[in-house]
């Protein structure tokens, strides 16, 4: 059991929660992330990258969207509740060192794991430059926070709500042609936005990295939904990555499997605010009061 210790809304659907995990908070490192259960006997593996961590207090922070009905689950849970399963540190965390310029984008929730990325090369000693881009002023994230850490904070929307109106690949160009070219770039985001990331550093031949936290599942590389394919060969995010040569992946292929789950995560997102529980929520809470009535000799 992990205790929740605080709980804020970031937006009308990402929430932060710093819980207790002492082991974790000491021994992870930015880029890395856990694997969260609030349920392990029917609940869903749930990857989350670990947004923030306090090695004194042992806790650590983690940010997450309601998308489905395991994050709206631990989106119901509050200071003093506890998850029932925190499974960390996993991943390969990222490659930090002195590189000179660096530059890093972050799109809508993708600011949350970029958030230790950019404190880790800050601290390194690179001059640090952070976008943070959404669709709307009220979708944008961890501003103060990311400001506190930049040498530049750059804020961009779809919008013009607030900061600049453009996409993240305007400023990422313009400081790509100037003559402080960054050094390296990370970006994450939708993996749409970190394909045309790549291709905006790519003629410039700026080393660029991006987190495909998006697309893994369980997180140990034993159901294969996150493998992709990275310089022609396969790859699996959750223990090869999250994080590969942005110009190296198949970013077509990515997508074209992640939207071939969308219709049923589109259908099951819909009836849960329509009811307040989707169809598989019933069928496993059923399938759970009737595996109890067996255990205790009941009719089922």
């Amino acid at each position: 059991m992990n205790k929740i210790i605080s709980k804020s809304r970031l937006s009308d659907e990402v929430f932060r929660v710093e819980i207790e995990a002492p082991h974790i908070a000491k021994e992870r490192k930015a880029g890395q992330f856990v694997i969260v259960q609030t349920d392990v006997e029917w609940g869903e593996r749930v990857p989350l990258t670990i947004a923030d961590a306090d090695p004194h207090r042992g806790t650590i922070t983690l940010i997450f969207q309601t998308v489905g009905v395991s994050t709206h689950r631990l989106a119901e849970l509050n200071a003093g509740d506890s998850i029932e399963a925190v499974l960390g540190p996993l991943g390969n965390p990222t490659h930090i060192e002195r590189f000179g310029r660096a530059v890093c984008v972050g799109g809508g929730i993708g600011v949350a794991p970029m958030f230790p990325i950019a404190q880790a090369l800050k601290k390194a000693g690179n001059h640090l430059t952070v976008i943070v881009g959404a669709r709307t002023r009220d979708l944008v994230i961890l501003e103060e926070e990311m400001r506190a850490v930049a040498d530049e904070l750059i804020v961009v929307t779809d919008d013009g709500s607030y900061g600049r109106k453009a996409l993240v690949t305007e400023p990422l160009k313009e400081l790509c042609q100037s003559g402080a070219r960054p050094d390296i770039v990370v970006a994450i985001g939708p993996p749409v936005m970190m394909k045309f990331c790549a291709e905006t550093t790519r003629p410039f031949g700026v080393k660029t990295l991006a987190s495909l936290n998006t697309i893994m599942i369980d997180g140990t590389g034993m159901c294969g939904g996150c493998r992709v394919s990275v310089g022609g060969k396969t790859r699996f995010v959750c223990v090869d990555g999250p994080e590969f040569d942005a110009h190296e992946v198949d970013w077509d292929g990515m997508m074209l499997r992640l939207r071939a789950y969308k219709p049923l995560e589109d259908e099951a997102h819909k009836a849960l605010h329509e009811s307040g529980q989707c169809r598989l929520t019933a069928m496993a809470d059923a399938a759970k009061v009737a595996e109890d009535k067996a255990k205790a000799g009941g009719a089922v």
